[in-house]
C-alpha cells in the first residue's frame, strides 16, 4: 500500500515539474510563430508579392507591423527567448526602413512656376457641403476632385456657395457611390480617351491656369481590392495615365491604395510623387473617419508629376463622410 502511494505521489510531482517546461515551450512556439508571420509579411511587402484580396488588404496596415514586431521583440526578451527577440528586432528594422521615409519628407525639385492648390475629398454622398465650401475658401483651392458625388450633393455644394468659388466643372454625378467630379476656379476642358475608367466614374480635364499654363487632372476612384474586385483595382491603377514630358498631370482622389501596395508604387514609378510623403505626412491616415475607431490607413492621395514641387499638405476632416480630405499646395515647373 505504501509503495503504491509513493508511486502516485512521484507521478504527480513529475507532472507538476513538467508544467513550467510545457508552458515555456508553448510561449517559445508562439513567439517564433509571430516572428515567422511578420518575416513573411516583410518579404511579401519588399518583393511586392501580394496577390489576392486578403494580402492586398493586409498591405494597407503595413506601418503597424513595425510596432507589432517591436512588441514581439520586447516580450521575447522578457521571456528570455533571445533568438526570437533578435529575429523580431531585425524584422522591426526592415519595417521601419520601409515606412520611415514617409515622415521625413523628400528633396523637392527646383520648381518656381505657377502655383496650384488642389483638394480631394471622397464625399461619401453626404459630406457636409458647408464645411467643404469653407475649406475651399480657407485654403484658396483652385481645383477640387470630388469622389462619390451624387446629384443631391452637387445641389447642396452649389447652394453652399461652391458655384461662386469654383464655377468651372466637369461633373459625372450618380445616385450612388460611382459619381465623381472636377471643380475648378479656372476654365476646364473635359479629356476623353486618356484611359478607361472601371467601377467608378473618373473624369479627367485640362485646367487652363493663368499665364497660359495647362495641367491635366484626373479624379481617381477605383473600387477597393475586396474579393473579385481586386483584379479590377489592379487594372485601374495599371491603366491610369503615366506622367508625360509634354504636360503636367495630377491624379487626385481615393485610390483605395497605400504606399505599401505594389500597383500603387508602380504608378508612382511612372513619373509621380505622393504629395503627402513629399512633406513628411505620408503616414497620416485618411480612412475611416467619423467612426468609433480613428482613421488607420492612408488611401486618399494627391499624386503630382515628379517635376512639381510640394509646398504643404493638410489632411482635413469633413463631417458626414468616412474619408478625410487631402489638400496639397503645388508649384509647377
Amino acid at each position: 500500500m505504501s509503495r503504491g502511494v509513493d508511486t502516485a505521489a512521484g507521478s504527480e510531482r513529475a507532472a507538476t515539474d513538467d508544467r513550467p517546461a510545457t508552458g515555456k515551450r508553448r510561449r517559445r512556439w508562439l513567439s517564433w510563430t509571430v516572428v515567422t508571420l511578420l518575416a513573411v509579411w516583410a518579404v511579401v511587402r519588399l518583393g511586392g508579392l501580394e496577390q489576392g484580396s486578403f494580402p492586398a488588404q493586409l498591405m494597407t496596415v503595413t506601418p503597424y507591423a513595425a510596432g507589432i514586431a517591436a512588441l514581439t521583440a520586447l516580450l521575447s526578451l522578457l521571456r528570455r527567448n533571445r533568438p526570437a527577440a533578435l529575429a523580431a528586432a531585425l524584422v522591426c528594422a526592415v519595417f521601419v526602413a520601409i515606412v520611415a521615409p514617409r515622415v521625413f519628407g523628400a528633396e523637392q525639385p527646383a520648381a518656381d512656376g505657377t502655383p496650384l492648390r488642389v483638394l480631394t475629398i471622397n464625399l461619401f454622398g453626404r459630406g457636409d457641403a458647408q464645411t467643404v465650401v469653407d475649406l475651399v475658401r480657407r485654403h484658396d483651392v483652385e481645383v477640387f476632385s470630388a469622389l462619390e458625388l451624387t446629384h443631391a450633393e452637387v445641389e447642396r455644394l452649389d447652394q453652399a456657395g461652391l458655384k461662386q468659388l469654383l464655377p468651372y466643372r466637369v461633373l459625372q454625378p450618380e445616385f450612388g457611390a460611382t459619381g465623381s467630379g472636377i471643380y475648378s476656379r479656372h476654365p476646364v476642358t473635359e479629356l476623353t480617351g486618356l484611359f478607361t475608367p472601371l467601377g467608378h466614374n473618373m473624369p479627367a480635364a485640362t485646367v487652363a491656369l493663368p499665364g497660359g499654363t495647362e495641367v491635366e487632372l484626373v479624379a481617381v476612384h477605383p473600387d477597393p481590392p475586396l474579393g473579385r474586385k481586386e483584379k479590377e483595382w489592379r487594372t485601374v491603377l495599371r491603366t491610369l495615365p503615366s506622367a508625360s514630358p509634354s504636360v503636367i498631370r495630377v491624379l487626385a482622389g481615393d485610390f483605395n491604395a497605400s504606399l505599401d501596395h505594389r500597383p500603387f508604387r508602380d504608378l508612382l514609378d511612372r513619373g509621380y510623387v505622393d504629395a503627402a510623403s513629399q512633406v513628411g505626412k505620408g503616414l497620416t491616415p485618411t480612412w475611416p473617419n467619423g467612426r468609433a475607431i480613428p482613421p488607420i490607413i492612408s488611401i486618399d492621395h494627391v499624386l503630382a508629376d515628379r517635376r512639381v514641387g510640394v509646398g504643404r499638405v493638410e489632411i482635413l476632416d469633413v463631417p458626414g463622410t468616412d474619408h478625410r480630405g487631402v489638400f496639397a499646395e503645388l508649384r509647377l515647373p
